[in-house]
């Protein structure tokens, strides 16, 4: 085999590789949506949630794509389920600060124990060079993912700006 043959069958499997990743990933929040009673979308704000700490409704429909209605409808179905709850915003009266509960705090962890082991233990068995060359891929991968999002919704919304105009003469 050539090195450019060997080269792109290198780049085809770490597509396939990562899109393996992906749909693992999926399916593993899924499953825990499903002890937690939530959806794939309410797992990932969670992770948001307890990434960052705290989240405003706006900064969770920022990251979710979700509209404000559907946001709130996620928030709703978060507090239903013991997860979240709303508190005052401690700098804007009029906003509200959503923050996970002692709950969710208590059975996040215990849910993804097993996991976070396993990765820790994966991550570690690589070298620092290629640590390196791994946490560069991550870091481009979710920026690459942020612009094909943007894209995506971009595109979407001037084929429904399209379909509105037409749908009003």
């Amino acid at each position: 085999m050539k090195k450019k043959e060997s080269n792109e069958e290198l780049v085809a499997q770490v597509i396939r590789g990562a899109r393996e990743f992906s749909i693992g990933t999926v399916l593993f929040h899924r499953a825990v949506g499903q002890i937690l009673g939530v959806n794939v979308t309410d797992m990932k704000t969670l992770d948001i949630m307890t990434q960052q700490g705290s989240a405003t409704p706006s900064l969770l429909a920022s990251h979710t794509g979700l509209s404000s209605g559907a946001t709130t409808a996620m928030i709703d179905r978060l507090e239903r389920a013991g997860l979240v709850e709303r508190r005052s915003h401690p700098e804007d009266r009029r906003g509200t600060i959503l923050v996970l509960t002692q709950e969710a705090k208590r059975k996040l962890p215990s849910l993804f124990a097993s996991l976070g082991t396993a990765m820790e233990t994966l991550v570690s068995s690589y070298s620092e060079k290629e640590l390196v060359v791994l946490n560069d891929f991550f870091t481009k991968a979710r920026l690459l993912w942020r612009e094909e999002h943007a894209k995506l919704k971009r595109r979407h919304d001037e084929r429904f700006q399209k379909v509105r105009a037409r749908d009003h003469r």
